[in-house]
């Protein structure tokens, strides 16, 4: 095999591959449909061309025919008045018109079976025309489906990586992490509300303990008595040996 029929094949199947590729059965199937439609109206106007001229011979022939006829009758009228010269002279244009309007006759039946062919092949073509018609909705519909199903699955095939879904996937996990920050942040601000108010119920005991201490210290200048029991007695406190201890417990206090 030569090289130029090796390129000359790769380049036909290239063609051929590239105007399969293009073409569309939906565009396809329309333009089919009308080129019938086309062929069709071009055998009606052969058809009636037929026609015509199958009318046009029969007319001919049925001229020559009567001509012959009008001959043949004026060849008697010559012989019988005598004329033999002239009854020969019509019978040979009688002769010349028969031979026509046999010739024409056989131009029509010609033309009377072409005629028919003609007409069958109309009727056949309308036929497969309405077949095509039908069949072509169908076919459509068909290949509509077949389309939105091939893009369906393409379009389910490519969510993983199709550049909105991945947008979408990524703003989602960003709304559910500021969710978790806002809830951390609630709990930590909750946290350190309960560690306030701690410190405050804290603080509260802490100046009613000094109220009472204060109040009990007022009971007399001279000492803060103990509770009564079965210990042995010991020495009275003086009020001045306190006031140290008093300002020790303030100062702990402040530092809370």
């Amino acid at each position: 095999m030569g090289f130029f029929d090796r390129l000359s094949r790769l380049v036909r199947a290239n063609a051929n591959a590239a105007v399969s590729s293009m073409e569309d059965p939906v565009k396809i199937l329309d333009q089919s449909v009308a080129d019938m439609q086309a062929d069709l109206v071009k055998l009606r106007q052969a058809v009636a061309m037929a026609i015509a001229s199958q009318k046009r011979l029969r007319n001919q022939a049925e001229q020559a025919e009567a001509q012959s006829k009008t001959w043949y009758e004026r060849a008697e009228l010559a012989l019988k008045k005598g004329e033999e010269d002239l009854a020969r002279e019509a019978l040979s244009r009688r002769k010349t018109f028969q031979e026509t309007a046999t010739a024409l006759s056989g131009q029509v039946q010609g033309q009377d079976a072409q005629v028919e062919t003609l007409k069958k092949s109309l009727v056949a073509l309308e036929g497969k025309i309405a077949e095509a018609r039908t069949k072509k909705d169908m076919l459509k519909a068909r290949a509509q489906a077949a389309q939105a199903q091939q893009q369906l699955q393409s379009a389910v095939g490519n969510l993983g990586t199709n550049t909105a879904m991945a947008a979408f996937e990524r703003m989602e996990d960003k709304v559910e992490a500021l969710e978790a920050q806002s809830q951390a942040s609630a709990e930590l601000a909750g946290a350190d509300l309960e560690s306030q108010f701690a410190a405050l119920e804290g603080g509260s005991d802490v100046d009613e303990e000094l109220a009472n201490l204060r109040q009990s210290l007022a009971g007399g200048p001279e000492a803060v008595a103990l509770p009564a029991g079965d210990t042995p007695a010991v020495q009275p406190v003086k009020v001045s040996e306190v006031d140290a201890d008093l300002e020790e417990l303030k100062k702990s206090i402040d530092k809370l």
